[in-house]
């Protein structure tokens, strides 16, 4: 009998450590992750960050596992008996208490769900350690981040001049340290637009014919993706498409992870590239831009001395635009691995309300809208957004070819 039981239960542990892992207990953290950020009140670039070290550090457990794809910080030997499917959600859980330690009892609870149905035995314990130390190694390479320095923002002016009051969202991120690269200038832009030029009149006309509160010119449906596309749904838009294109092509646990990490760590350092470029040109907004039409020496630009944007007016710098560069750089790392730069279709549903949602035919149509949605809204210039898909793109194009690259 003793020879019997230690055949089973030798037979169930090959069973757990060989059997393919399934691809959703990434995308359930996920959902989780924003569950936690959403009760603790953490969304923009402090959200983009804690997602970004959630799904690097499940990425890198679960490479240590499978070692399908190189890690990004964890070097710890590899544990091919471990339960990857554990050691993803151990990460998940370890980096999530690290962040948000106020919000124990969901991340308990989400790990409690997402490891139920794995026994108890070598493959859970060795997992469960593994999953650890890839949330550890990560939360030590991004501890001196300079994400969290002080504030130290100092708005230009001149004696005398007013200037807002309120301090501009985490302009300290201009100078945090970017995930796989080591200076945030590395894709600024060229400068926007000269003010007295074709281009910039350009820019100047459509964005004042169409964004502002009175618009005649600006459809009905344009008006309501504005509406849609408030800054909670901005980044979180692109975490809905992922989850449902991973599921639909049921992706692999490896490949899942790798997919989540890549798009999540591309998102963190949009906000870096971009508040680094945005603080280096402290370009101005439509709104004083068109309410000092006559100031700008160019003929092409009539002043509007009462125009106001649909979109109230993020408090930072135009140029360029965070909304274009998140969907430039999500768009491009989801086309990438995904073999597919349309894939689709994509349904986004509002942060707020569970009944608006938009529908896509792609994730290509998805990051138009999420970019145009800025003009229509009256708060960005074309120029902004054509600089800002070119930066997106760049990002992902580094991302794929210097991380979670394929073990050969």
């Amino acid at each position: 009998m003793r020879s019997v039981a230690l055949l089973t239960l030798s037979a169930a542990l090959f069973a757990a450590a060989a059997a393919p892992a399934r691809a959703d207990v990434v995308t359930d953290w996920n959902v989780a992750s924003f569950d936690v950020m959403n009760a603790a009140n953490v969304g923009g670039a402090p959200g983009a960050r804690a997602l970004a070290i959630v799904h690097v550090a499940m990425a890198d457990a679960v490479n240590a596992v499978q070692n399908r794809y190189t890690r990004y910080a964890h070097k710890g030997a590899l544990q091919p008996s471990a339960s990857a499917e554990v050691a993803a959600s151990s990460a998940a859980r370890s980096a999530l208490l690290a962040l948000f330690p106020a919000q124990r009892a969901r991340i308990d609870a989400a790990y409690a769900a997402a490891t139920a149905g794995v026994a108890d035995g070598p493959a859970k314990d060795t997992g469960i350690k593994v999953g650890e130390e890839a949330s550890a190694a990560v939360l030590a390479d991004r501890a001196n981040d300079d994400s969290s320095v002080p504030d130290t923002y100092r708005p230009i002016t001149a004696p005398g001049n007013w200037v807002p009051t309120t301090p501009p969202l985490t302009a300290q991120y201009a100078r945090a340290k970017p995930w796989g690269f080591d200076k945030a200038d590395r894709f600024r832009p060229g400068p926007p637009p000269e003010l007295s030029s074709a281009q910039y009149a350009r820019d100047y006309n459509e964005t004042k014919d169409l964004g502002g509160v009175r618009s005649t010119q600006r459809t009905a449906a344009q008006s309501d993706a504005v509406k849609f596309w408030s800054q909670t749904n901005l980044g979180l838009s692109w975490h809905q498409a992922a989850r449902q294109l991973a599921t639909a092509r049921q992706m692999n646990l490896a490949d899942c992870s790798r997919t989540f990490a890549l798009m999540s760590l591309g998102v963190a350092n949009t906000f870096i590239v971009d508040w680094d470029a945005k603080f280096h040109y402290n370009f101005w907004r439509p709104v004083t831009a068109i309410r000092n039409g006559d100031q700008d020496n160019n003929p092409a630009t009539e002043r509007d001395a009462g125009w106001t944007p649909l979109n109230a007016t993020p408090m930072h710098p135009e140029y360029p635009s965070q909304a274009a560069i998140i969907a430039g750089t999500a768009s491009a790392l989801l086309g990438q691995a995904l073999g597919d730069r349309n894939a689709g279709p994509v349904t986004v549903t509002d942060s707020a309300d569970p009944k608006l949602t938009r529908n896509f035919a792609g994730i290509a149509a998805l990051a138009d809208e999420h970019r145009l949605v800025r003009i229509w809204g009256g708060i960005h210039f074309r120029s902004s957004l054509e600089a800002s898909e070119r930066m997106g793109r760049a990002l992902a194009e580094h991302a794929v070819q210097t991380l979670y690259t394929p073990v050969r």
